[in-house]
């Protein structure tokens, strides 16, 4: 791998360019926050994509992107005379310090859990920081990755089961709730109820580990292999989905089980 210097060059090299793109070129002249910020989006999408993949090639691109976003946005600011890339750099660098004093100072911590609860907390000491536990979480994370943040924030301050398989029983009675309110025909109800059945199975994979949001992407991947396999074949055999059966697509769909995923 490279060396520290070596770094440093290719970093430097990277702010050079970005300085002299927006001045040289009329696309990256005219960006500001705002119409920069949907452009983040999509590449922390795309960042995540090649993640998922774990298509190194991808995530070596789409990390440069992102990081081309972190310059940006810290060029539009110098320029303001806000702040600048070293600004950055440094209040992160106190951040990383303070957050770990089980690394840089004498507190002890000896398991990733106990690491959690101590950053936890000393976020909350931060001055100008979050003012309660949830306060950090994102308004506008995605509902899956949200419940997930929120549950976990919840966990570092003791609030969670004493024991992880107490959780199914909450599972069980949202499920049958929310089977009730069907029941019941009441539609905002069971949207309600619903959305309970997925918090207390988001809740469960925390407890087990199991990232639900990954879980879910690659039951996507997999539902879209299929699927593809589904139409391909059946084009294959000159005919159309919407003049299949169910029970012919079925056959299928058994086989595109047996093929090897993507």
């Amino acid at each position: 791998m490279h060396t520290k210097q070596e770094k440093m060059e290719a970093f430097g090299r990277f702010l050079d360019i970005l300085d002299e793109l927006r001045v040289k070129c009329p696309w990256d002249r005219k960006q500001t926050n705002e119409s920069l910020r949907p452009n983040t989006i999509e590449e922390t999408y795309e960042l995540c994509d090649a993640l998922i993949r774990d298509d190194k090639n991808d995530i070596c691109k789409e990390l440069g992107d992102v990081l081309l976003h972190v310059g940006f946005y810290s060029k539009i600011a110098s320029e303001k005379e806000e702040f600048d890339i070293k600004d950055v750099c440094d209040r992160l660098c106190e951040k990383l310090i303070y957050r770990h004093p089980h690394v840089f100072g004498d507190v002890k911590a000896e398991t990733a859990g106990q690491v959690s609860e101590n950053w936890e907390q000393l976020k909350l000491k931060e001055k100008g920081g979050n003012k309660s536990v949830l306060s950090g979480v994102p308004v506008a994370l995605p509902s899956l990755i949200k419940a997930y943040r929120i549950q976990d924030k919840a966990r570092n301050v003791g609030f969670d089961w004493k024991e992880r398989e107490q959780v199914w029983d909450k599972v069980k009675e949202e499920i049958q709730e929310f089977q009730d309110e069907i029941s019941n025909m009441d539609k905002d109800k069971a949207e309600a109820e619903f959305g309970d059945v997925l918090f207390s199975l988001i809740n469960a994979a925390r407890l087990y580990k199991i990232d639900p949001d990954n879980a879910l992407e690659h039951t996507n991947q997999k539902f879209i292999n299929r699927f593809n396999y589904l139409e391909a074949r059946t084009i294959k055999k000159g005919k159309s989905l919407h003049d299949m059966t169910l029970e012919e697509m079925d056959v299928i769909w058994e086989e595109a089980k047996n093929q090897k995923e993507e």
